[in-house]
C-alpha cells in the first residue's frame, strides 16, 4: 500500500490530508467492477474539483450489525479494502463505525452532522441503490436533494451495465462470494476484475510442512473466511517481492482436522517469512480437500499439486 494512502476510522473533524474530499460512498465489499464505476465517477469529480478523492465505508458490514453475529463471507476485510483502495489511485479511505447508533440515525441527520460538519466533504458519489439512515428512509434522491439544501454536490450514478470486460449484468458481491465457496477463483477474478487475495501476517506453525519436504508460510484468514477448501495455484508477495506457490485452505484432516488455516508452499524459496506482513492471491483451483492413508500418499500427491500449480501461474 502507498504510503501516502490514508485510513481514517471515525474522524472527529475533517482528517488532516483529506479536507474537502470528494467521497465514494458505500459498503464496496469487495471493490468489484460494479463498484468501480462509482469510483471512477468520484476520482473524475475530485480531478474537476481538485480536490482528494476517498472511499467513505463503514465496518463491521450492516448485515452482521444488524444479525447480532458474524453473517456476511467478508470479500475484503478492512485491511484488504484499504489496499485495494490504493491500487484504484485513491488519496484514502474513511471508516465509519457500524452500530445500532450509527443504523438509528435519522437521515437528515447523517447527512447533515456526518457528511457536511463533521467529516467536511466537497462532494458525494453514490449508487443509485445506495440506502442510509434510520430504516434505510434515505435514498439516492434524498442524499441528492440534502446536498443541494446543504451546498455539497452530489452525484448519483445510475446502473452501469457494462465496462471494457464486457457485461456487468452478473456482477455482484453475492455472485462472487458464491464463487469462492465453490472454488471457482477465475470466476471471482472476472468479477471483481482482481485476483481474489487476502491478508495476513506469516505465524508460526507446528513445522509438519517443513518435514513433509514443503514449508509452508501460515496465515489465519478472517473469521469469516468461507472459501471452499482446497488446493490452489496462488502467489504470495512480502517486502514488496511476489513469489509463485501452491496454497492449502482447510482443515488438514490427514493430521489434526483443525481451525482452518491458509498453508502457503512458495516455490524455489528458502527465507524466513515468520512475523511478515504478506498478501497472497489465487489464480486457480488445483483440487479439494482430502484425508490421506498415509503421509506418502500425501506427499506425491502435493508434488502432482505444485506441478499442477506452476502449470497454471504459467498459462496466468
Amino acid at each position: 500500500m502507498s504510503q501516502n494512502f490514508l485510513v481514517v476510522r471515525d474522524p472527529v473533524s475533517p482528517p488532516a490530508g483529506l479536507e474537502g474530499a470528494v467521497a465514494a460512498i458505500g459498503n464496496f465489499d469487495g471493490l468489484h467492477r460494479g463498484h468501480r464505476g462509482v469510483i471512477a465517477r468520484a476520482q473524475a469529480l475530485a480531478t474537476k474539483l481538485g480536490r482528494p478523492c476517498v472511499l467513505l465505508t463503514f465496518e463491521p458490514h450492516p448485515a452482521d450489525v444488524f444479525a447480532g453475529k458474524p453473517v456476511i463471507f467478508r470479500l475484503t476485510p478492512p485491511d484488504a479494502k484499504a489496499a485495494q483502495a490504493a491500487r484504484l489511485g485513491l488519496d484514502g479511505m474513511i471508516v465509519l463505525t457500524f452500530n445500532r447508533d450509527l443504523a438509528a440515525c435519522p437521515a437528515e441527520r447523517f447527512v447533515r452532522d456526518i457528511l457536511v460538519t463533521r467529516l467536511g466533504l466537497s462532494a458525494i458519489v453514490a449508487g443509485y441503490d445506495f440506502r442510509f439512515g434510520a430504516g434505510r428512509k434515505g435514498d439516492a434522491a434524498f442524499l441528492a436533494s440534502e446536498g443541494a439544501r446543504l451546498g455539497v454536490s452530489v452525484e448519483i450514478v445510475d446502473r452501469i451495465t457494462k465496462d471494457e470486460e464486457g457485461s456487468l449484468e452478473a456482477v455482484s458481491s453475492t455472485a462472487t462470494r458464491e464463487a469462492l465457496e465453490k472454488g471457482d477463483v477465475e470466476l471471482a477474478r472476472h468479477l471483481l476484475g482482481h485476483p481474489y487475495f487476502v491478508r495476513g501476517v506469516v505465524r508460526p506453525g507446528d513445522k509438519r510442512g517443513r518435514h513433509l519436504g514443503f514449508p509452508t508460510a501460515n496465515i489465519a484468514l478472517d473469521p469469516s473466511n468461507r472459501l471452499r477448501h482446497g488446493v490452489y495455484a496462488a502467489t504470495l508477495e512480502a517486502d514488496g517481492v511476489v513469489r509463485e506457490g501452491a496454497a492449502s485452505f482447510g482443515r488438514r484432516p490427514t493430521f489434526d482436522n483443525g481451525p482452518p488455516l491458509l498453508e502457503v508452499f512458495v516455490f524455489d524459496f528458502s527465507g524466513d517469512l515468520y512475523g511478515k506482513a504478506v498478501e497472497v492471491a489465487f489464480f486457480g483451483f488445483v483440487r479439494g480437500e482430502a484425508k490421506f492413508e498415509s503421509v506418502d500418499a500425501l506427499i506425491a500427491q502435493m508434488e502432482d499439486d505444485c506441478l499442477k500449480a506452476r502449470d497454471i501461474l504459467q498459462r496466468r
